[in-house]
């Protein structure tokens, strides 16, 4: 072989490897932000199911709680929950009275319908209501969370070599001589991105910190502040 003919190949070799280098230094910020875009997610549809399971526990025992072990076996096991239904009392309605037409507070006024407050299960109560649902990840429909899936709401879904928990607090602060209850619900993209490349987890926790007050991952709920917001809605 030529040496004219070993150059030509040496310089192939080096300008696809220059362009590889330089085709993978564009991607490398895509794939990253991708999978930053899909761990934001995953941890966004949990949090608002623990929010929701911790505004059902506030609404039922008038506080929050920073254990997920009392969350989960209060709400799950226990008929706690205060709930106003309406009854319809049909031995009492006059014939020829259709009682979906009449206003409540004369229905309720002419003894027709009559409110009873009852206790029912939290989880029950929130499925029956819709608002303990999830999207399946097979069929793509909405659907309830499953009882295992609301145990496992504790664990942040990355990265998947870990098992780690959302970390998770309750307390009461003063506001306006008021003591209110307060949660939070969080995890630092330390630990969500854990796995990914360190020098991009790096630089993306420093342009979130150039934000006064901005916390460096994803919550639910405050400690310092009566809000239940996340920071990813």
């Amino acid at each position: 072989m030529k040496v004219k003919t070993i150059i030509q190949i040496l310089l192939a070799v080096v300008i696809l490897g220059l362009a590889y280098m330089i085709f993978n230094s564009i991607q490398k910020p895509m794939r990253f932000d991708t999978e930053y875009t899909k761990r934001r997610d995953a941890c966004a549809e949990k949090l608002k199911a623990i929010r929701t399971l911790e505004e059902a526990y506030k609404s039922t025992y008038g506080t929050y709680t920073g254990s997920f072990d009392t969350l989960f076996s209060r709400l799950m096991n226990e008929d706690s929950m205060k709930v106003v239904s309406k009854v319809n009392n049909y031995d009492k309605i006059p014939e020829g009275v259709d009682i979906n037409e009449v206003p409540e507070s004369e229905a309720i006024k002419n003894g027709w319908t009559t409110r009873q407050v009852v206790l029912v299960n939290p989880i029950a109560n929130l499925r029956e209501t819709g608002k303990l649902n999830t999207t399946d990840a097979v069929t793509g429909k909405i659907r309830e969370f499953t009882n295992e899936e609301i145990l496992n709401l504790r664990y942040v879904p990355y990265p998947r070599s870990e098992k780690y928990e959302f970390e998770l607090a309750a307390d009461q602060i003063s506001k306006s001589g008021i003591m209110v209850p307060v949660f939070e619900c969080k995890v630092p993209l330390e630990k969500l991105l854990k796995d990914m490349d360190e020098q991009l987890v790096v630089n993306k926790i420093a342009e979130i910190h150039e934000v006064k007050d901005r916390y460096a991952g994803w919550k639910v709920g405050d400690l310092n502040q009566a809000i239940t917001d996340g920071n990813f809605e």
